[in-house]
């Protein structure tokens, strides 16, 4: 236990020894007759003077709203007030010996402020109630609560005292009628607090601080004159050490607790006014008196019940709405397959955010997730969509609201000011470094992270962090940046390349070259690459570098590689009607994985043979090893191509992480090196184990592919000594600048018409 828990504590224990020795002393006086009544009166100044302590400790360490420190302190007040008067009254005891001296004005006056005030700080404890409306049905059912508990305590607490015959004083009679008011008052209060700065059990125990005048007139109404004693010594003490409960109560309340309002109060009310009817009926009244009275009693008894079901029902269905109308209000504001804020929360989220003061944003893209969806189905990215936000849920907890704005992105508010968008944006990559869902898929993202000051539109911060969001894509993705001025600049270039794009190809201002494939002995052209190439009206020739990406990201990709298989096999066709069906064997137009992802790029293969009659077996499909590595369909599309004769060639082997693997699964007919490996390979470097490395991946490579009956082609030759070593190493066929840079189909011709004259027969 901490020590702000034992401080209330021990003014807790201390008004229970002291009403434990008022007991004490009150059975030895009674039984020994020992010592003076007087005494009787000590133990409620000295509990109140303990409760005065403890609850102005509570007001200079406990934590507390300003009502609640309102409230206290008028509580301070009202206990001074009792503890005083209740002082004067024992100094009075004592120098008046009967068993109960008459209370001093003085006395009167303290206690009655004390009662007062205590009434007073009940009643200004806010109920949090605006309607008015609202306030007045509770004023009326508090009055009828009210009335209903007072006709209670008045019938048999003070009606017994002023009916009787023994006279008792004014300030005596006055001060019972403000106990049982401050009780019935506390009571009807409490029941109607739902939560607030007062915490509702330490209300109530201060509102049972006036049932102990209950009590005092319970002993004193059957004791007489020696009722006072025990009133005094054993019942009063029970006050202060209830309010110094209450005050431990509050002090370890901590956090506001809400519960729901009392609604069985009024009908209890109800029924409590009967009790004093039915007490009355053994009196002198005739028997239609009586069954008058009982029919009464009744039928208040029926209609209680009756409008207390009623009232539960109403509740019930209240209640039904209300959870209706939050589940409407949360599938408005929520994603319904994920169940993160979706966009029209975030941006009011955002608004209120730059309202109050800066806001940081995250926009989280998620990278080829379109290819996961196509090649593995809907479902399986549905469920790894879901696993995306538990993940943003788990990286934020309570730094910031994750969002999901549509499709596979999702956006991340940041809500502590303290802390960095890119201490939560490197932790969502962090964790998407491991296999997500049940299906153990992996998964990259790209993350735009700006920061906006007050008074920055709602629409330029989600821009800039679109912005920084592209600009990550474009430095190899599963990366992150933020914005800074002037990033936009390269975007909207991209953008602009983008558009430009779609009106290059409706103009026709793309155009295929081709690079020969040459065989290594004799320098013979065997077959050509078809590479795409872009003669802008102003900017020249643009570099494939340039521009594929942007056709990648636009998915313009997919009309631009329909245009250079159809344009490729149109020329292929040609040149073989032109130079014979010996002229060359391969025609290899490159395909991305976007294309493989199109439903209908098999149909585009077979269109393009039938409409230009190339020999499906001159096609070369020219594929990389990730754009293979995509699932299913486009495996089921590879394998349809191979069934029409189409052969397939494995672009830059041996840069992928399942080369090997991959040639098991997958229809290869041909394995082109990557240049990575024919660089250097030239070199004599006795004993350098990089050049050995070369030498030796260029081995295996040809000796797999012997194995496995495919033909090989070595990329990137650029010189004679590497075209020599290659030829050592078992490879026939090779490309690069050394043996032909990519040229026009005019410039293929006339070099394809030289070969023609130089291997005619003599």
């Amino acid at each position: 236990m901490t020590a702000e828990h034992r401080a209330p504590l021990r003014y807790v224990a201390a008004t229970g020894a002291l009403a434990a020795a008022g007991t004490l002393w009150y059975v030895l006086w009674y039984c020994t007759g020992i010592g003076p009544a007087a005494v009787s009166f000590l133990w409620l100044p000295l509990g109140a003077a303990v409760t005065v302590a403890a609850v102005y400790d509570l007001l200079r360490r406990g934590a507390l709203t300003v009502p609640a420190k309102r409230f206290w302190r008028l509580l301070l007040v009202s206990f001074c007030g009792v503890g005083v008067g209740f002082s004067v009254l024992a100094a009075a005891g004592f120098r008046d010996t009967s068993v109960l001296p008459v209370m001093p004005p003085a006395a009167a006056v303290c206690s009655g402020i004390g009662f007062l005030t205590a009434m007073w700080a009940m009643g200004r404890v806010p109920l949090g109630i605006s309607s008015a409306g609202e306030r007045w049905k509770q004023w009326l059912d508090r009055a009828i609560a009210f009335l209903g508990g007072s006709t209670v305590l008045f019938h048999f607490g003070l009606a017994p005292m002023l009916g009787g015959t023994r006279v008792w004083s004014i300030q005596a009679l006055v001060l019972l009628g403000m106990s049982f008011a401050l009780a019935v008052g506390g009571i009807t209060k409490v029941a109607y607090i739902a939560g607030g700065p007062v915490d509702r059990v330490a209300l109530r125990l201060i509102g049972l601080c006036g049932l102990c005048g209950a009590g005092v007139a319970v002993c004193m109404v059957l004791g007489g004159d020696p009722g006072t004693v025990p009133a005094q010594a054993v019942v009063m003490p029970i006050a202060p050490l209830l309010g110094t409960v209450a005050v431990r109560r509050q002090w370890t309340a901590g956090a506001e607790r809400r519960s729901r309002a009392n609604i069985w109060l009024p009908y209890l009310a109800v029924a409590a006014v009967d009790v004093p009817l039915i007490a009355v009926i053994p009196g002198a009244l005739t028997w239609t008196d009586k069954l008058v009275i009982l029919s009464s009693v009744l039928v208040t008894g029926l209609v209680t019940i009756r409008q207390f079901v009623a009232f539960r029902e109403n509740a019930r269905l209240l209640r039904e709405k209300r959870l209706s109308e939050e589940r409407l209000q949360h599938e408005a504001t929520h994603d319904g397959l994920t169940g993160l804020a979706n966009r029209a929360l975030f941006r009011r989220r955002l608004g209120e955010q730059l309202d109050r003061g800066g806001a940081t944003v995250l926009l989280v893209d998620l990278d080829d997730f379109k290819t996961i969806n196509d090649s593995l189905g809907h479902d399986v990215g549905d469920d790894l969509l879901i696993a995306v936000a538990d993940v943003l849920r788990a990286e934020t907890v309570t730094d910031g609201l994750p969002v999901r704005l549509g499709g596979d992105e999702f956006a991340v508010l940041i809500t502590e000011a303290t802390v960095l968008g890119e201490t939560i944006a490197q932790r969502i990559l962090d964790a998407f470094a491991g296999a997500l869902s049940a299906h153990r898929l992996l998964v990259h993202a790209s993350i735009g992270i700006a920061t906006a000051h007050t008074g920055t539109p709602l629409d330029r911060l989600l821009r800039d962090a679109d912005v920084a969001m592209y600009a990550a894509k474009q430095r190899g993705k599963a990366n992150w940046v933020r914005y800074h001025d002037g990033m936009e600049q390269p975007v909207a270039d991209h953008a602009q390349l983008g558009g430009e794009l779609r009106r290059a190809l409706d103009a026709g201002e793309f155009t295929v070259h081709y690079q020969p494939i040459m065989s290594l002995h004799n320098g013979r052209i065997v077959g050509v690459e078809a590479l795409a190439r872009w003669r802008h009206p102003t900017r020249g020739l643009v570099a494939p570098a340039e521009f594929i990406p942007a056709a990648e990201s636009t998915g313009l990709i997919v009309p631009l590689g329909r245009f250079v298989l159809r344009e490729a096999c149109r020329q292929a066709a040609a040149w073989l009607a032109e130079f014979g069906p010996d002229a060359l064997q391969k025609f290899g137009p490159n395909v991305s994985a976007r294309q493989l992802h199109d439903p209908d790029f098999v149909t585009d293969v077979q269109a393009a043979l039938a409409e230009t009659g190339l020999p499906a077996d001159r096609l070369v499909l020219e594929l990389t090893e990730s754009a293979v590595l995509r699932g299913q369909q486009v495996s089921r599309a590879l394998y349809q191509l191979h069934a029409l004769g189409v052969r397939m060639a494995l672009d830059d082997f041996g840069t992928g992480e399942s080369s090997l693997s991959l040639l098991r699964s997958f229809p290869a007919a041909i394995i082109k090196l990557d240049k990575s490996f024919v660089d250097g390979i030239e070199l004599d470097e006795p004993g350098s184990p990089e050049a050995d490395a070369r030498q030796a991946v260029a081995r295996a490579v040809m000796q797999l592919a012997l194995a496995l009956g495919l033909d090989t082609v070595a990329e990137g030759i650029e010189n004679q000594a590497q075209a020599d070593r290659l030829l050592e190493l078992g490879y026939s066929l090779g490309q690069g600048y050394h043996l032909a840079r990519p040229m026009p189909a005019e410039a293929m011709t006339a070099l394809l018409a030289a070969q023609k004259n130089l291997f005619a027969p003599a």
